[in-house]
């Protein structure tokens, strides 16, 4: 192979770019990063760090009703969201900070610029001030990541029509609030938002909402939202919207009839669009279908020297997914620079990533849902194991909960794993390591646990599925 400058060139700095690049070192190649705006991309900067801060805040707001009853009175008139929101940017911050300090350790050189591929070993890189520069390397990985979706008629302003960027940037807080979508995006902020006392309505086509999530799961967050005042209309199609001088009117259709919902703003949280546009890929003979980059067994792409990762290529759009998906690709091209054997790891498997959303509660999962099962035809049964049978749950009044175990009736090989409650998305990766180690409940079911934590509901749900859970 021809000699580059740069052994791995990595188009984009969030989490599958950023940690790519630390892994390439770590295998001893010479990695460059170009990042057109800050390191730690949507997920550092405006997604899943700033956003847990304000979740951690709501949650410590929404404590003050358990202070309540034991008589502590707490004056709640002088709330400021400003500062709920500047401690939310100084989270993002400190974590940009983090991923200057890894590539720093570990001597990769980071590039500002827009960059866009000029030919199979080529990235031509556009300042701020308009200069160009072009950077080579015998491999290259995009990892652009990815963009919330717009809707026809209600693009975003960020004023009235908000993104997950927009509702992350405000200050002050709605009087109300429209939501439509109810995945991990649209739940987490209705539960910030209604915990900081914004009327919430959430706005859902399909039958239910978390609708990605086992039926029995979402359920308990249903019912904790409806209770905690947010206002659901699952099966419920937004038309059209209209911006008012005092906020927006959306036009529903439910049932066969139509109705206008109003409110200060509305937040569109509908999924996400891969950026591969104007990137140069397909001229550098990358394939592309519906905007995402098609890959191999190690993210690969049908241009030999370039691999695609993360939000760009059609796997869950998530970034420990990137992350992963990241690491995979150089430790293969690594083997190929270095005349190795290629890394065992290949392209996840779909049925073994967590997805996790942080609202209150928490509702975690892997693998299979009993809806899919159904749809695929697979044999399996499920066991539940509720917190109100958890000793720990119950101490710390949180009993609003499960543990569910998806398993083939035969083997009793775990199928899915799904949770939801306090800590459920810490909780999930135990049900996760079985999964991968190829354990079966009767090893969580034998296995020692501390008492009292809420890890015994795992431990009872695989007891349950070999037919003697103790605590129910």
């Amino acid at each position: 192979m021809a000699n580059f400058p740069y052994d791995v060139a990595i188009l984009g700095g969030g989490p599958g770019g950023y940690v790519a690049a630390v892994r390439a070192s770590q295998l001893g190649l010479k990695a460059v990063v170009i990042e057109k705006d800050k390191l730690g991309g949507v997920c550092g900067n405006w997604g899943c760090i700033p956003s847990k801060a304000l979740i951690n805040q709501a949650e410590a707001y929404h404590a003050i009703e358990a202070l309540a009853h034991m008589g502590v009175k707490i004056d709640v008139s002088g709330l400021d969201y400003s500062k709920v929101q500047a401690k939310s940017r100084g989270a993002a911050e400190r974590s940009g900070k983090g991923v200057q300090f890894l590539m720093k350790k570990n001597k990769v050189e980071v590039v500002s610029g827009t960059g866009t591929l000029t030919g199979a070993n080529e990235i031509t890189v556009k300042a701020a001030d308009g200069a160009t520069s072009k950077i080579s390397a015998a491999y290259i990985v995009v990892a652009t990541g990815s963009r919330p979706r717009e809707l026809p008629g209600m693009e975003f302003d960020e004023k009235q029509v908000l993104s997950s960027t927009g509702i992350l940037a405000l200050t002050s807080l709605p009087k109300s609030l429209l939501i439509l979508g109810s995945g991990a995006i649209g739940m987490e902020f209705a539960f910030v938002m209604r915990t900081f006392g914004v009327e919430v309505t959430v706005i859902e086509m399909l039958p239910r909402i978390l609708p990605v999530e086992d039926h029995e799961t979402a359920a308990v967050v249903e019912k904790a939202f409806v209770k905690n005042g947010v206002k659901f209309l699952v099966n419920t199609k937004a038309s059209t919207l209209k911006k008012t001088a005092t906020g927006v009117e959306l036009t529903i259709e439910k049932d066969g009839k139509t109705e206008v919902l109003k409110a200060e703003k509305i937040l569109v949280a509908v999924g996400r669009v891969p950026n591969t546009a104007d990137l140069g890929l397909e001229k550098a003979g990358v394939k592309l279908d519906r905007g995402f980059v098609l890959t191999k067994d190690y993210y690969q792409t049908d241009a030999a020297s370039i691999f695609a990762i993360g939000d760009i290529i059609p796997s869950p759009l998530l970034a420990h997914v990137a992350s992963k998906e990241g690491e995979i690709a150089v430790e293969f091209l690594a083997s190929k620079l270095k005349g190795t054997h290629a890394p065992h790891e290949k392209k996840l498997d779909p049925m073994a990533i967590p997805g996790a959303t942080y609202c209150e509660p928490q509702i975690a999962s892997f693998g299979l849902t009993e809806e899919k099962a159904k749809e695929k035809k697979i044999d399996y049964k499920a066991y539940s194991f509720p917190f109100t049978g958890n000793g720990k749950a119950n101490a710390i009044e949180r009993p609003e909960g499960l543990v569910k175990i998806l398993y083939n009736p035969k083997t009793h090989e775990i199928l899915g794993g799904h949770t939801v409650g306090a800590n459920a998305t810490e909780l999930i990766h135990e049900l996760l390591l079985a999964k991968k180690a190829e354990l079966l409940p009767e090893d969580l079911a034998t296995m020692v646990h501390a008492h009292p934590t809420l890890g015994e509901s795992v431990m009872e749900a695989a007891r349950g599925v070999e037919g003697w859970a103790i605590h129910i």
